[in-house]
C-alpha cells in the first residue's frame, strides 16, 4: 500500500508549524500551496524559502483556472442577459472584461460576477481546496494510495474547530476512487500562538513578516473577513494593496449583472449601509451607485473611525504593535 503525506502550506503561522511538525516526524512528505492570486509578496517569499530554511521539501504551487467557466459565462450573457432585461450597455461592458487574466482570485470574481462574502464564502473552496484536490489529492487516490492530508487547524481558534478530531477519514466526493483519504491535524491541541511560533523557530523559521506589522491574517491579503483594525493597517502600511482592490472593484463591477460589486460588504459600515438602504427605498440604488461612494476607499475611511463609523478617533491609533495582536504581554 502506498502512503502519501501531503502538508498544506499557506505562509501563515499554523501551516508553517505543521510543515515543521512533519519534518520532526521524519516521514517523507509533499508540501503544497494554493496560489489564490490575492497574496502579499512577503507570503510568497515565506512559502518559497521554507525548504531552504528547514531542509524540508520544496513547496509545490497549484492554482485554479477559471478559463472554462468564464467562456461559459460569456456564452450565457450573449444569449440570455438581454432576454432577462439587462440593459444593452451592461451586456457590452461585461463582455469587454470577461477574459481570463491568469489571476485566480480576479478570474473567480469575474466568473461569479461578484466578490466572496461571509454568507457566500466560495473563495476558500474554489481557490484552495479544489485546486489541491484536483492537482494532488485525486491523482494520488486514483492510483489506490492512502493519502494523509496534514492541516494546520487548532481547536483554540473557534468553537467549531474545538470539536474536530485529530485524525479523520474523509469520504464523500472521493468515493469513486480506489484510494483512501484521511485528514490529520497535528496542531489541534496546541493552545497558544507562542507555542505555534516556537515550533517554527526550532527549525530556523521566523514568522511571516506581516505578523510583525500587526496583521492576524496573512493568507489572502486582505481577506474578505479581515477586521476593521486590520483594514486600517493594510492601508497604513501597504497602500498598494488598496489600489489593487480598487482596480478589481471596477473590473468586477463591469462583469456584474447589477453593474456594481464591492470587495467588502456594505453592511460592515453602518453609515454606508444606511445610505444604500435609503437609495433602495426611493428606487435609485442602481442608478446612483458608484464605487466612489460605496467602494474600497470609503471602506478604508470607515476602518479609521470609532463609534460606528461616525467619528474619527481623537487619539492616533498605532495598530502595528505585536503585543496588541498576539497577547505578547500576557
Amino acid at each position: 500500500m502506498t502512503l502519501a503525506h501531503i502538508v498544506s502550506v499557506s505562509g501563515g503561522k499554523d501551516s508553517t508549524a505543521t510543515y515543521c511538525r512533519a519534518i520532526e516526524r521524519g516521514l517523507p512528505f509533499r508540501a503544497v500551496a494554493a496560489d489564490t492570486g490575492n497574496e502579499h509578496p512577503a507570503t510568497y517569499e515565506a512559502v518559497n524559502t521554507l525548504h531552504l530554511k528547514t531542509g524540508g521539501p520544496k513547496v509545490e504551487w497549484v492554482k485554479a483556472d477559471f478559463s472554462r467557466q468564464i467562456a461559459g459565462k460569456r456564452t450565457f450573457i450573449e444569449r440570455k442577459w438581454e432576454e432577462h432585461g439587462v440593459p444593452a450597455d451592461l451586456v457590452s461592458r461585461a463582455l469587454a472584461v470577461l477574459h481570463p487574466t491568469g489571476n485566480p482570485f480576479l478570474d473567480l470574481c469575474l466568473w461569479k460576477g461578484r466578490f466572496p462574502s461571509r454568507k457566500a464564502q466560495f473563495c476558500t473552496e474554489e481557490l484552495k481546496i479544489n485546486p489541491i484536490d484536483q492537482n494532488v489529492t485525486r491523482p494520488l487516490l486514483a492510483t489506490g494510495a492512502t493519502v494523509i492530508s496534514w492541516q494546520g487547524v487548532r481547536a483554540a481558534e473557534s468553537e467549531a474547530r474545538k470539536h474536530l478530531p485529530p485524525f479523520q477519514r474523509i469520504g464523500g466526493q472521493h468515493a469513486d476512487l480506489p484510494g483512501r483519504l484521511y485528514v490529520y491535524r497535528p496542531l489541534l491541541r496546541v493552545e497558544s500562538v507562542d507555542e505555534v511560533f516556537a515550533i517554527s523557530r526550532r527549525h530556523g523559521v521566523d514568522p511571516n513578516p506581516l505578523y510583525g506589522w500587526g496583521l492576524k491574517r496573512v493568507g489572502c491579503f486582505p481577506c474578505i473577513n479581515c477586521a476593521k483594525a486590520e483594514l486600517a493597517l493594510v492601508d497604513q502600511h501597504f497602500p498598494e494593496q488598496i489600489e489593487r482592490l480598487e482596480e478589481w472593484g471596477a473590473i468586477v463591477s463591469e462583469a456584474c449583472k447589477r453593474g456594481h460589486a464591492t470587495f467588502f460588504n456594505l453592511v460592515n459600515d453602518p453609515v454606508m449601509q444606511a445610505e444604500w438602504l435609503e437609495l433602495e427605498r426611493i428606487g435609485k440604488a442602481l442608478e446612483r451607485f458608484s464605487l466612489e461612494q460605496f467602494g474600497i476607499r470609503r471602506m478604508v475611511e470607515w476602518a479609521k473611525t470609532d463609534r460606528g463609523g461616525r467619528q474619527y478617533s481623537l487619539l492616533a491609533r498605532d495598530f502595528s504593535t505585536v503585543c496588541n495582536q498576539w497577547g505578547a504581554c500576557e
